[in-house]
């Protein structure tokens, strides 16, 4: 079964901190937002949050998300992602998202799903040429991604196997759209 990954274990420094609660202007938070299209596209979602965070891991629970707590996740990304995989091995691909994303429409998630369940070993969308989130992983790549630690994600497997990622082009402006800063609530998600 193809699986999601929300990573929801970063601190939001840049945000000014607890940037996952802040609310939408449609008054859900951040991070709700991006687990419903999750949950509402794929039949599992594990989102993995920081040990510390109970509100989050309450909030995503409510979304429809199985939480997993990441006690490494300070180190970074990477150990997030690596943790999320680890508890979903059993799985025959996972398509990685995050929670400070909170606009991607569910049928593009579907559609990186289906392009991973068709035969593709990597898929991310894409936006008028511009690659975005979420990005999918075939079951070949559980190891790797079990091994991530520190800060850079998935980066270094998708640059090693640039030949197996498929794109998908898709009207959802939302793959590039994500929360950094107070700043960002208040731009546009067609705008990214």
């Amino acid at each position: 079964m193809i699986t999601g990954v929300l990573l929801a274990a970063g601190r939001g420094d840049r945000f000014g901190g607890d940037k996952l609660s802040a609310r939408l202007p449609d008054g859900r938070p951040i991070a709700a937002a991006a687990a419903e299209a999750m949950v509402a596209s794929l039949p599992r979602v594990v989102a993995v949050t920081r040990p510390d965070d109970e509100a989050l891991a309450a909030v995503l629970e409510g979304a429809g998300c199985h939480v997993v707590v990441c006690e490494r996740a300070d180190e970074g990304m990477g150990a997030s992602l690596a943790c999320g995989v680890t508890a979903t091995r059993a799985a025959t691909g996972w398509v990685i998202a995050l929670a400070d994303m909170p606009a991607i429409r569910p049928a593009t998630i579907a559609a990186i799903a289906a392009t991973l369940a068709g035969g593709a070993r990597l898929a991310a969308p894409t936006y008028h040429g511009r690659r975005g989130h979420p990005v999918g992983f075939a079951g070949h790549f559980g190891p790797e991604l079990a091994a991530l630690g520190g800060d850079e994600g998935a980066r270094h497997i998708l640059a090693g196997h640039q030949a197996d990622l498929e794109f998908v082009e898709v009207e959802d402006p939302g793959i590039l759209y994500d929360i950094d800063t107070p700043t960002d609530l208040a731009r546009s998600a067609d705008d990214p």
